[in-house]
């Protein structure tokens, strides 16, 4: 499994020879450590509806035939954008695809699309492959049935850390404790300035409270696990 930081939630997850963008938020995104024309994927998977999760993927998926997976409501508004492949799912629902198993999962936050259409509810990402578990929290606020979700057994939980729109850093510490993830992977913050964060100081705090392993990635970096 090799997972790719592309700055603010964006990531792209390598597993079983499948390329997998999430939440490709890539052109005018200060972080973007890629472009939304060079990008390739097999799937891209879309937590909700906020422009900055939504992104790039109707270009990259015009340009790649890549499916997008996503609630019913922006498959919907996909399907108008004439995107030509998508897989819709919702809340509590899992599918198994060639790279594994995919289950949305609550999350707290919002969901409208860039043009003001019903982006339906926002969503986690619970990933189950041969190649171990991957939690991708998306934007959400703290809750206390992520210890469900760590039930799971995870290699690697991301969580969003920034405050302000999202479960700031302290809050993130103590959804690592219900999670129990080996490794954690902070994003979503730094982007902006209302979400400014030391990640660092983070870091130092999941390592003494927690039995993670935390791991800060700079846009562009991959982690291998």
């Amino acid at each position: 499994m090799k997972l790719t930081f592309l700055g603010h939630s964006a990531f792209q997850l390598e597993v079983a020879g499948k390329s997998i963008l999430i939440d490709p938020f890539l052109t005018g995104n200060p972080q973007a450590g890629v472009s939304a024309e060079t990008i390739n994927a097999d799937y891209i998977v879309i937590t909700h509806g906020h422009g900055d999760h939504v992104g790039d993927a109707v270009e990259i998926a015009r340009r790649t035939n890549a499916m997008v997976i996503s609630n019913h409501e922006i498959s919907l508004w996909l399907r108008k954008q004439g995107v030509a492949r998508t897989h819709d799912m919702h809340l509590g629902g899992s599918h198994r695809f060639d790279f594994g198993t995919l289950k949305l999962t609550l999350a707290f936050h919002g969901s409208i699309l860039p043009d003001g259409s019903c982006g339906g509810n926002p969503a986690g990402l619970l990933f189950k492959t041969a190649e171990g578990n991957l939690y991708h929290a998306g934007d959400t606020a703290l809750f206390s049935d992520m210890s469900l979700i760590g039930e799971e057994g995870l290699k690697v939980a991301i969580l969003p850390i920034g405050d302000n729109y999202t479960m700031g850093p302290e809050d993130a510490v103590r959804a690592v404790s219900l999670l129990k993830p080996a490794i954690v992977i902070p994003c979503h913050f730094n982007t902006f300035p209302v979400i400014e964060q030391d990640a660092e100081a983070w870091a130092q705090q999941v390592r003494s409270t927690t039995s993670a392993q935390p791991v800060i990635l700079a846009p562009g970096e991959a982690l291998e696990v």
